[in-house]
């Protein structure tokens, strides 16, 4: 009955998530998983497809990957909608180096984000400040002072550091604001290589993990990255016991659940470990041939069509950061420009400032003006008043001087009388010439009040004549059978592959003495608000993972030995 269904289903909805959108597609029934991935790759504008696939939880809580050689619907019988999981399923060695296009380092970008905020990867407190802030920078473009922090704390650190300090929101924002300011000037693609090359040195970035039993049966974990196979502890998934490179494995097979590994090495035996479903041993023999196939591709030359998507690629960031490099210029610019129009409004309310100054100078002048002409006048008022006063005593003193020739006790009295007007004339003539003194200085200081006017007046119309400041305008193996080996390593690949290409390398962030520095400070800041000071050496590790020193340094210990010294080691844990 299922199956007379089945057939009756002409399509296949399929919906295909992504970090950031949701596609969905109606597919013919025979359509195959390559036919479905190329078409959600043309949808992304992705061309680096090599590293991605599709992915699904079976009905048993497995992760699965769409076999892409496979009929869809074979893969999901009496299914008329299937769900699916675009992300990321081979790191690159060196995303710098590797990573060609912008869509493609987009979305590693998202998809390590995504791992790190969700404790797939794990990222101390410090390091998680610093990623923040690049993915800031990425989002938001340039720190611009004075405004709102355009983030949320919640959205960009871990859970599990936002609970570890007696911080708030705010205190983590401004953390992060602090290191989003010395990235000024980065283009988003910079900022989110910039997160990818810091994010690549974490001890758990682009790690499969898998649970595994050896022959004595010690639960351990398998480890399958871009560099090889790691070994590690059950209690610690940062620092692996022992590394594998791929130019060490000849070939790699299962059957049931016995995954075994042949390494290159002729003197040393095969190593085999247990896992706990024959699906298990599936997708670890998928990952570690397609891991392999892209570590022999790194080493030959490219093929034709990724030398072109590099010359494009190279063309188009050549153009972005012509374009970049203009809009900072004109941006440096408008700056200037906007500096300008500030500096000459200030000079304008300077001037203006100056010019109510001036006026209010002339109109104290002019009411000066006006109180020394009033006193002028007053003066000669009095001056005139003295004066007939004086004429008035004068004729007073002739009339008593003819009174005194009548009698000459009369005489006596006008001689007293006329002495006395005689004082009071001389007194008011004194008076006299003192108020015309004073009428005279009046008059000079007049005059230099109206000289002090006509200064303030010639100064008011020299501002009035100044120019006024101006406006300005501005200018992205499904095998069947429980068995199967694959042969990662032949003989031709062993002459031209040889240990040399384990090229070592420093950690990004060993050669910036300035990120070390600036992480150094900032662990020492959050080390006095951690809320439960523990006894352990890494209290902010979360349980099952020890500190390493850092990734590469432990890999290099792990991979040293012989092949079979370390095979021999394995079956000893």
């Amino acid at each position: 009955m299922n199956a007379l269904y089945g057939d009756k289903i002409k399509k296949l909805e399929v919906s295909v998530h992504t970090l950031e959108a949701e596609l969905q597609f109606d597919m013919p029934k025979p359509t195959r998983g390559f036919e479905l991935f190329e078409l959600v790759c043309r949808t992304l504008g992705l061309r680096e497809t090599w590293y991605f696939g599709l992915s699904y939880v079976d009905e048993k809580e497995y992760k699965c990957w769409l076999k892409l050689h496979k009929k869809v619907s074979e893969q999901f019988p009496r299914q008329n909608k299937v769900n699916l999981l675009f992300e990321v399923k081979y790191f690159p060695e060196d995303v710098e180096e590797e990573l060609i296009e912008d869509t493609t380092r987009h979305l590693f970008f998202a998809h390590v984000k995504h791992l790190i905020l969700n404790m797939k990867i794990y990222c101390s407190p410090e390091a998680s400040v610093l990623l923040a802030s690049y993915a800031v920078q990425a989002k938001h473009g340039d720190y611009v002072s004075g405004g709102v922090a355009p983030f949320s704390s919640e959205n960009l650190l871990p859970r599990r550091v936002l609970e570890q300090y007696q911080m708030t929101s705010e205190m983590w924002a401004d953390k992060i604001e602090t290191w989003w300011k010395d990235h000024v000037g980065l283009s988003r693609e910079e900022a989110e290589m910039e997160y990818l090359k810091i994010a690549q040195d974490l001890d758990m970035y682009g790690i499969e993990y898998f649970d595994i039993r050896n022959k004595r049966g010690t639960e351990l974990w398998l480890g399958v990255s871009a560099d090889g196979i790691n070994i590690y502890e059950k209690e610690n998934k940062l620092t692996p016991k022992l590394n594998f490179p791929w130019s060490e494995i000849k070939n790699v097979a299962f059957r049931d659940r016995k995954f075994t590994i042949k390494p290159v090495d002729k003197k040393s035996d095969d190593f085999a470990f247990y896992v706990p479903k024959l699906k298990v041993n599936k997708m670890i023999l998928e990952l570690c041939v397609g891991n392999h196939e892209l570590f022999k591709r790194r080493r030959l030359p490219d093929p034709i069509d990724v030398q072109q998507m590099k010359i494009q690629s190279m063309d188009e960031r050549q153009r972005k950061k012509l374009e970049r490099n203009k809009y900072v210029e004109e941006k440096k610019l408008r700056e200037l420009a906007e500096k300008r129009q500030r500096e000459l409004e200030e000079q304008l309310l300077q001037f203006q400032a100056e010019m109510r100054g001036a006026q209010e100078a002339l109109a104290r002048s002019e009411e000066a003006a006006d109180l020394l002409a009033e006193r002028v006048r007053l003066s000669e008022e009095e001056t005139d008043l003295l004066k007939q006063k004086a004429s008035q005593a004068e004729t007073e003193m002739r009339r008593f001087q003819l009174l005194a020739m009548k009698s000459e006790e009369a005489r006596v009295q006008m001689e007293q009388k006329a002495k006395e007007a005689e004082l009071l004339a001389n007194s008011l003539l004194h008076d006299s010439d003192m108020r015309a003194v004073e009428t005279d200085r009046l008059q000079q200081e007049l005059i230099k009040a109206r000289l002090a006017e006509q200064s303030a007046k010639d100064k008011l119309l020299e501002f009035s004549r100044q120019p006024a400041a101006f406006a300005l305008t501005y200018p992205v193996f499904d095998p069947g059978e429980s068995e199967m080996m694959v042969e990662l390593m032949t003989d031709a690949d062993l002459d031209e592959f040889n240990a040399d290409m384990q090229q070592e390398r420093v950690d990004y962030m060993e050669r910036s003495h300035h990120i070390q520095q600036q992480l150094s400070q900032l662990r020492s800041e959050l080390q006095g608000l951690r809320i439960n000071e523990q006894t352990l050496p890494e209290p902010d590790l979360p349980p099952g993972l020890v500190k390493a020193e850092s990734k590469h340094s432990t890999l290099r210990k792990a991979r040293a030995g012989s092949t079979q010294a370390k095979v021999a080691f394995f079956e000893e844990l």
